[in-house]
């Protein structure tokens, strides 16, 4: 079957248009697409614009390196691959060629609690650096399930995502007929039969090995076919996520324990106080509360709060490799990848993956010369140009 010659894309935004072309309108609206009015989403990458880099002139940056150490390794670029929970539906088992191209790459890879391969399955076929996303059930006792199957499998960080309390507001998902869990109707069935490449080489594959997807992570209590409904949010988000729940899952976790979705300051202190080992500053990419500040523009503040004691991560709105080192500058030690690399995975799978990521290194390396560096541990304030 024909793929795009992903060799051809010069940058994230040609692997957004193979991506685009290729699977169904719901799905990639699923990915693409913001909340609401979607100001979030456009100030993520307005905000980036905004920041201007001071280039320096005759050093010699002949032997650039993007190694970055973080939590005792070293990896071998200063990125991540972020928890994306579509990544299954991007490609046939779509989480394993992404977990291959982060690891051929050198990087952490995170793995989506609505992943529909088992972290099992990831750890036993892929390996490398394991991370491990976890957004909290009202259960608790479900969540934390989850927690020591990861931690039986190898993981070595888990992420809770704290900023999803309750989901965001997808407009386009009702108008495009796309739901959660996934039914048939006549809009998205229409959108699939448009798109043959995808439905022959994805969802045809599902359907012959075994059926429809299923939810592998979830607890047996809900797991099932994501076709199959499971309690809606009432059951699989908690409103009454608090601070105790930190401290609970760190007394269960023998990993580094991350905390995702802060923009806060206060919060970022308050999370070391309940024993997280690293922060990682993120508005969902601008995906649940469209009135949320840019990560970038609050990047600043958190590191100045907390910096010096912890680590600080990195996430949402980053497409070039110019956008990382924005973020490395204002204090970030290592920045997540999500919807470019899915993007790849749409377009071509493992191939498409490590094109993204080969994409970003080169944009990294490239821009590190233009401001004279040769070390990623170089980069820092005085590099970039803040806007009044």
């Amino acid at each position: 079957m024909f793929y795009p010659d992903v060799s051809d894309a010069q940058n994230i935004f040609d692997l957004r248009d193979m991506a685009k072309r290729r699977i169904p309108k719901w799905l990639f609206e699923f990915v693409d697409r913001g909340t609401e009015d979607e100001v979030a989403l456009r100030n993520n990458r307005e905000a980036f614009e905004r920041i201007r880099l001071r280039p320096r002139m005759l050093v010699d940056v002949s032997g650039r390196k993007l190694d970055t150490n973080l939590f005792g390794k070293t990896h071998r670029m200063p990125i991540g691959i972020a928890p994306t929970g579509a990544a299954g539906m991007m490609w046939y088992q779509g989480e394993l060629e992404l977990a291959r191209a982060a690891k051929a790459a050198g990087i952490p890879f995170s793995l989506a609690t609505g992943s529909i391969t088992s972290m099992e399955k990831i750890a036993g076929e892929v390996g490398g650096t394991l991370w491990m996303q976890l957004y909290m059930w009202a259960d608790r006792k479900l969540s934390h399930q989850l927690v020591k199957r990861a931690s039986a499998a190898g993981f070595e960080a888990l992420l809770v995502t704290v900023d999803g309390a309750v989901a965001g507001n997808r407009e386009y998902n009702r108008r495009n007929g796309y739901s959660v869990p996934f039914t048939y109707n006549s809009k998205n069935t229409t959108d699939v039969l448009m798109h043959p490449r995808w439905l022959f080489g994805t969802l045809c594959r599902y359907l012959a090995n075994g059926g429809m997807p299923t939810r592998v992570n979830f607890p047996e209590e809900l797991k099932g076919k994501i076709t199959t409904a499971y309690g809606g949010n009432k059951d699989t988000r908690s409103d009454s996520l608090n601070w105790d729940d930190l401290k609970a899952l760190r007394d269960i976790w023998p990993g580094k324990l991350l905390v995702k979705g802060l923009l806060h300051p206060d919060d970022a202190s308050k999370s070391l106080e309940y024993g997280a080992d690293g922060v990682i500053v993120s508005n969902h990419g601008g995906r649940n509360c469209d009135g949320a500040p840019a990560p970038i523009d609050v990047l600043p503040d958190i590191v100045k709060a907390v910096g010096d004691r912890t680590t600080v991560i990195f996430d949402s709105g980053v497409r070039r490799g110019s956008d990382v080192v924005k973020a490395l500058a204002l204090g970030a030690k290592m920045v997540l990848i999500g919807r470019s690399t899915l993007y790849g995975t749409a377009a071509a799978g493992q191939a498409g993956a490590k094109r993204a990521l080969d994409i970003y290194a080169d944009e990294i390396s490239r821009t590190m010369a233009q401001i004279a560096c040769n070390r990623v541990s170089e980069i820092g304030a005085q590099h970039v140009q803040l806007p009044d």
